[in-house]
């Protein structure tokens, strides 16, 4: 199977839109990180008999609400850190927004979707990448609305102190905790869908988004 070379899809970047995409992916990884630190390394109740054990050795007697305590220190860090992380994606949604507005027209999310629904396929081969293209796009649309899900309700647990959101704090948890899930799946989708596409169908993928992959009018003809 060859790799498709058709210029229409072979979008190149800003320098805006990879450095956003990259801080993105810096961000989410150490969220997720955080995540799993929290959620089995150092989860508070796990580590209890250590903390006990640890200060043994030391010559200390912890009874067991000392050694939680202590435990609880670690794992209480690693959601603050998660918590500021969250806001570090709120921000960058933001930021994507500003960057779209700022774009240079052709390279608008808008006018990349209006010239491929206006590109007529000469081939199969160009039919079925024109649905594949448009898939992908609209993907990465939900995508962006799930991290907008995600960072609102991870805005409203970090404002617990505001009356509204401590009287729906339930919910909030529950919408948060479901949709975190969702980009956990996306993430892992999206990660092992570049790499085949950069190995198969469309080399360069990757590069472009890091080099931009712009070329000149010469080479573009």
């Amino acid at each position: 199977m060859n790799s498709f070379s058709h210029p229409l899809f072979q979008e190149p970047h800003s320098r805006g839109i990879r450095l956003w995409h990259w801080l993105l992916f810096i961000v989410i990884a150490a969220s997720i990180t955080t995540v799993g630190l929290a959620t089995f390394g150092f989860r508070t109740a796990s580590n209890i008999p250590l903390v006990q054990e640890e200060l043994q050795q030391k010559g200390i007697t912890a009874d067991e609400a000392a050694a939680r305590a202590v435990s609880h220190a670690f794992n209480d860090k690693l959601w603050t850190w998660h918590t500021w992380l969250g806001f570090g994606i709120a921000a960058l949604i933001l930021v994507r927004i500003l960057l779209e507005w700022a774009q240079p027209k052709e390279e608008k999310l808008r006018t990349k979707f209006r010239r491929v629904l206006g590109f007529v396929p000469a081939s199969e081969l160009e039919g079925e990448e024109k649905k594949h293209y448009l898939g992908v796009k609209w993907t990465y649309l939900v995508f962006y609305m799930m991290l907008l899900v995600m960072a609102v309700t991870g805005l409203g647990l970090a404002l617990e102190e505001v009356r509204f959101f401590r009287s729906i704090r339930g919910p909030i948890k529950s919408v948060h905790s479901y949709t975190q899930y969702l980009i956990y799946g996306f993430v892992l989708l999206h990660l092992t869908g570049v790499i085949v596409a950069d190995n198969g169908r469309y080399p360069g993928l990757v590069s472009r988004m890091i080099n931009g992959g712009r070329t000149n009018k010469k080479d573009a003809s």
